[in-house]
């Protein structure tokens, strides 16, 4: 399932928590996919705190807590890292990654957690919603076959790369538009994981952004950008995008468009990817101020001059899902809508 439904899923599961009607979730995937960072977002959208424990690094003994004498019995002294409704606040998340990594016997301790929202005396606080991340047992990680009792305490999906969900979130997160540039360019590298290869560096969600940082870091050093990609990304992918970046001196004056002056479109179909991606950024920027009508309605009429006219229609959606419903009041929208009509009813 796409990140975007995920992150619809989780929102109402989340909500469920405090009405009683919450299930667990778990969700699985390949390293790198972004499982973590969807989880996390969902927990800032409702500014909620995010309670990670890392169940391959626990001993069972670290949930179920430490046993001690009150008079003629045991009691169990809670773990200070489950929730708890005073110090941590009356809804929240208890995020349980690395699930499918834990051995057997700290899976069994997590049972009555996740089901029952209690552990002994402990219970999860109402508001709080329990979700769960692993890797399959085919992506060359360490896992444990999940327990059909644990398995069974779960709502389960599986998280998959989309290119216009990672899109919408590097624009959100200020990814650099050379590097969305490059991955509308070369969409099936923004996940490409082999693990019969079992790479060491491959292109993932989370790697391209590391890529991106290297990019901020290295930009103005020739002789270590190279290294720092690939670093980052594989061997292959490294070497494409930096052939990418070197190749965008021959792009049009992005200013100049902004602007409404006229500015060639260029013919390489990676340099139109790469102004594409520049216009959304610069839209973007605009967003909320007085010139944003016009820099919107002046990046619409350049959409409008591309030859191959779904490259218009990727700038124009890009464009939308970045600045929202305020795109329909510029005046040039109905102009580019009606000369694309026959393209997006075809595809509907």
């Amino acid at each position: 399932m796409r990140p975007a439904q995920l992150m619809t899923i989780l929102d109402r599961e989340f909500t469920s928590a405090s009405e009683g009607t919450h299930t667990p979730v778990m969700l699985w995937g390949p390293p790198g996919v972004g499982k973590s960072e969807i989880i996390a977002q969902v927990a800032a959208r409702h500014g909620a705190p995010v309670v990670d424990i890392r169940l391959s690094q626990m001993e069972p003994s670290d949930l179920r807590g430490i046993p001690f004498r009150v008079g003629d019995h045991v009691e169990w002294a809670v773990p200070a890292m489950l929730p708890d409704a005073e110090r941590h606040g009356p809804a929240g998340v208890l995020f349980l990654d690395e699930i499918t990594s834990a051995p057997p016997s700290v899976s069994a301790a997590a049972y009555q957690l996740i089901l029952d929202r209690r552990l002994g005396n402990y219970q999860v606080p109402q508001g709080w919603a329990i979700f769960a991340a692993g890797n399959r047992q085919g992506d060359r990680g360490v896992t444990y076959t999940m327990p059909a009792p644990l398995a069974n305490r779960f709502s389960h999906f599986e998280v998959e790369a989309n290119l216009d969900d990672w899109v919408a979130w590097a624009y959100a997160s200020g990814i650099d538009e050379r590097l969305i540039a490059f991955l509308r360019f070369r969409p099936e590298l923004l996940f490409d994981f082999d693990p019969a290869h079992n790479p060491v560096a491959f292109p993932s969600p989370r790697s391209w952004e590391f890529a991106h940082r290297a990019l901020q870091k290295f930009g103005d050093m020739p002789d270590l950008l190279l290294g720092s990609l690939q670093a980052c990304v594989g061997p292959a992918a490294g070497l494409e995008l930096h052939a990418f970046v070197d190749n965008l001196g021959k792009m049009p004056d992005i200013d100049a468009i902004v602007r409404g002056e006229a500015a060639e479109v260029p013919h390489e179909v990676d340099l139109q990817y790469a102004v594409a991606s520049a216009l959304v950024g610069r839209a973007i920027r605009v967003k909320g101020s007085p010139d944003a009508l016009v820099v919107h309605g002046h990046i619409l009429d350049y959409a409008g001059r591309f030859p191959l006219r779904e490259m218009g229609i990727m700038l124009v959606s890009d464009m939308h899902r970045a600045v929202g419903q305020q795109l329909f009041k510029v005046p040039q929208f109905s102009n580019w809508a009606n000369a694309v009509a026959d393209i997006m009813l075809y595809e509907m």
